[in-house]
């Protein structure tokens, strides 16, 4: 699955535990008519693949729903869900690429006012 968004905010990389369990949370704002803030937390050595991103890039993440199991001290049954990402990708294209140059506006262009339809047209078609 993937989600696509705005990235609002990043987190710094958290350790946990005796075992070095890393996490990283980002929050992505969906747009669309109602937009949804999408948390979205990558773990262990996926923890790096945001350092090559900033608040305010458009991006598509690939996520796995995660879902678990707790039974509380009280013997209640509870179920928890989280978004976990394992690849992002940049959507913005990267501007003054080189590749083409800009189009003029449409006010730069005028029309011709010396046509004459006898002058010989050498255009194939």
């Amino acid at each position: 699955m993937e989600v696509q968004g705005r990235i609002k905010m990043i987190d710094e990389t958290k350790t946990y535990g005796n075992n070095g369990f890393r996490k990283r949370e980002v929050v992505v704002t969906t747009e669309e008519q109602y937009p949804q803030h999408i948390l979205v937390e990558f773990v262990q050595d996926k923890c790096d693949l945001l350092n090559n991103y900033s608040v305010g890039q458009m991006v598509k993440i690939s996520i796995n729903l995660r879902g678990r199991e707790w039974v509380n001290p009280q013997g209640e049954t509870k179920y928890f869900n989280s978004i976990q990402g394992w690849r992002i990708e940049n959507l913005q294209t990267e501007s003054g690429s080189g590749d083409m140059p800009p189009v003029p506006p449409m006010e730069a262009f005028e029309p011709a006012d010396d046509l004459n339809e006898e002058d010989h047209d050498d255009l194939p078609f």
